[in-house]
């Protein structure tokens, strides 16, 4: 399979994988909170469950890692990985802006990635070394090259603020306009020309790794808050830009 038969594949699984966590939404749910104590509901366990399965059946010889269920096969060649609700807070608290994330990797790199909002009807899809769309048509970083004019979204922002007070002030200092968010919704939107930058941590393999495709085919910018790609084994700070210009700008206020 090519990488567009296999991004094709990727994003009718997430397509009808959606009704899921749809059929859950804004309905009474137990959640139950992990080890690090972040949530986690039936919804999260049964659309990863679709998911794989669907994976399986299709690439039986990919490797799979997701959040909920682990690592099944090798992540040394081909492989997925599956964040099934990004966005559970949002998701138990009635928010829309929950997502879902499905990446292919090639010995670790990113070659496809896969933003699915669920409630939005919404997907982001990216083809390393292609195009990138949302719901099929083309879409675009922006162009801007200057911080000072930029739309900046600062993710995890109690995160960002607790670790380091004086690098949240100069966050709150920077870009033209500035919004508090989470998830992967901001970073789909520098893929989709909507915003400029996005600055976030904490997160792991499974939340930044399906951007990186989509981001870079829409020609712009994502690493690690020390300007190196991502992987696997990234410390899971991230900074998302529409252009080189404006992420070298930010890192080096990240730095300062």
């Amino acid at each position: 399979m090519t990488l567009s038969d296999l991004a094709d594949m990727a994003a009718r699984i997430a397509a009808e994988a959606s009704r899921i966590p749809l059929s859950y939404f804004r309905a009474p749910l137990d959640v139950i909170a992990k080890a690090d104590q972040s949530p986690v509901t039936i919804a999260d366990r049964e659309t990863e469950a679709f998911i794989r399965a669907e994976l399986a059946r299709a690439v039986p010889d990919h490797g799979i890692f997701g959040e909920e269920h682990g690592v099944s096969g090798s992540l040394t060649g081909a492989a997925w990985i599956i964040d099934p609700i990004d966005g559970t807070r949002s998701f138990i608290s009635g928010h829309p802006l929950f997502g879902m994330l499905l990446g292919f990797l090639d010995a670790g790199r990113p070659r496809i990635g896969l933003v699915r909002m669920p409630a939005l009807d919404e997907t982001f899809l990216g083809i390393a070394g292609g195009a990138a769309t949302l719901n099929g048509a083309p879409i675009r970083c922006r162009t801007t090259r200057q911080l000072t004019e930029a739309i900046l979204y600062i993710n995890e922002a109690e995160k960002i603020l607790g670790a380091d007070p004086a690098r949240f002030a100069r966050l709150c200092q920077a870009g033209q306009t500035r919004r508090m968010a989470y998830d992967c919704y901001p970073h789909a939107l520098v893929a989709a020309g909507q915003v400029d930058a996005v600055v976030d941590c904490g997160l792991e393999p499974y939340d930044y790794l399906p951007l990186v495709a989509l981001i870079e085919a829409a020609g712009g910018v994502i690493t690690d808050w020390a300007g190196a790609p991502l992987g696997l084994r990234s410390d899971g700070r991230v900074v998302t830009a529409a252009t080189p210009e404006l992420h070298r700008e930010l890192l080096a206020l990240l730095a300062a």
